[in-house]
């Protein structure tokens, strides 16, 4: 930095047979048609039981209570397909999505038991560049393009834009992958998967609703968050930022942030949370006793120095302009082989305008919050979330005008 202002690093915060098979099935048979005990009165369905209904103003899966499984599917159009081809993808997508989130198989399901289990799945499509451009060039968002450089990035071209993306979640993995499966059989005349990421958060029952994540490294990640259902999410997250056919959609900026865990094991706790701001134990900024307590960015401490300092997390992501919010509703992801261990943030942000919201924040990040020693964004991709469609009709539908 040439600016003057003191350089911080990672080392300046160490502180220290045949037949058997046939008399398995049979008994697996046996046992599905079995007479199930009735529940105990007053004893709550089971989680797998519960649904979140497809069809709707707004498509599923945003303001969606998080569920505990997430996989994220980016797909590219083969060069064959049309807008007609587009069209019949989604209309194909969006019904069984729609059976598929009531308990109910694909059309074309061949393991059908295995959709039984809902558990609250949501299927949500976004829509890239390519695929608008495919069907009308001139309904383009300006927002729809790749985001601008940023210092810190170290973008791997296989994590990034493609033309649709597929946001599956539910609480149970096995619900998500099957959903999964069936909805790429549906692709396979239409398109190619580009890449395929899959996160976790806590297991489902695990903490009592609405207790806010944390990543990998430990931290309480998303308490300053817009909340679903007032008038502050609507207009930061639906309020329109795009043409007509996006009336009532948002949009998703997925970056996929590595994390460093082996270099942040060498700090120890109170350097953790100078770099944040906030205590690890329960989210509080430094300067309150409760995660949700507003942070004074003016306190100081015996010695004049500040007590959230310049360089935090929270500092940085703190903005003087309303406007300039979004909604993250991110998951985890931890994949090990014979190189080591990957493992990271899939940070998911929705707001209505990327270049508005999301671009100023991340500047902001990328030039001075330390927490970059530690973490680095290797994947990044921008797509329309299209608003969701009533029952009969598919995602996507108001941008072919019908």
């Amino acid at each position: 930095m040439g600016d003057g202002r003191t350089r911080f690093s990672r080392r300046g915060l160490l502180l220290g047979g045949a037949a058997a098979g046939a008399g398995a099935a049979g008994g697996a048979l046996a046992h599905r048609w079995a007479a199930e005990p009735a529940p105990a009165p007053g004893v709550p369905a089971l989680n797998g039981t519960l649904t979140v209904p497809f069809h709707g103003a707004r498509q599923a899966g945003v303001e969606t209570p998080p569920q505990a499984h997430g996989t994220f599917v980016a797909l590219d159009l083969e060069p064959r397909t049309g807008p007609d081809g587009v069209r019949r993808l989604m209309r194909l997508l969006s019904d069984d999505a729609a059976r598929m989130s009531r308990g109910e198989p694909a059309l074309a399901d061949t393991e059908p038991e295995l959709a039984e289990v809902p558990a609250r799945l949501t299927t949500t499509f976004g829509f890239g560049r390519g695929l608008v451009e495919r069907v009308d060039a001139a309904a383009v968002p300006d927002w729809l393009r790749p985001l601008p450089d940023f210092d810190h990035d170290r973008l791997d071209p296989a994590w990034g834009e493609a033309d649709l993306l597929l946001q599956v979640c539910a609480d149970d993995p096995v619900t998500v992958s099957h959903a999964v499966r069936m909805m790429l059989k549906d692709t396979r005349s239409f398109a190619r998967v580009r890449w395929t990421q899959t996160g976790f958060r806590r297991a489902h029952g695990s903490q009592a609703g609405g207790t806010t994540m944390r990543n990998l490294m430990g931290q309480v990640d998303g308490t300053v968050n817009p909340a679903p259902g007032t008038g502050d999410f609507d207009r930061l997250v639906w309020g329109g930022g795009g043409p007509g056919w996006m009336e009532g959609g948002t949009s998703l900026v997925l970056r996929r942030i590595a994390t460093h865990l082996d270099a942040w094991d060498e700090l120890d706790r109170p350097a953790r949370e100078a770099v944040i701001g906030r205590r690890m134990d329960n989210g509080a900024p430094l300067t309150g006793t409760e995660e949700h307590d507003e942070a004074d960015l003016e306190a100081t401490d015996g010695s004049g120095l500040a007590v959230i300092a310049d360089f935090a997390h929270i500092r940085r992501a703190r903005t003087d302009d309303p406007d300039q919010r979004i909604f993250r509703r991110g998951y985890n992801y931890d994949h090990r082989d014979s190189g080591g261990q990957d493992a990271g943030l899939l940070f998911a942000s929705y707001q209505a305008d990327p270049l508005r919201q999301f671009v100023p924040l991340q500047r902001r990040l990328d030039e001075l919050d330390l927490l970059n020693e530690w973490v680095t964004a290797v994947g990044s991709a921008v797509f329309a979330v299209p608003p969701g469609c009533e029952e009969g009709g598919y995602v996507g539908q108001a941008l072919f005008g019908g």
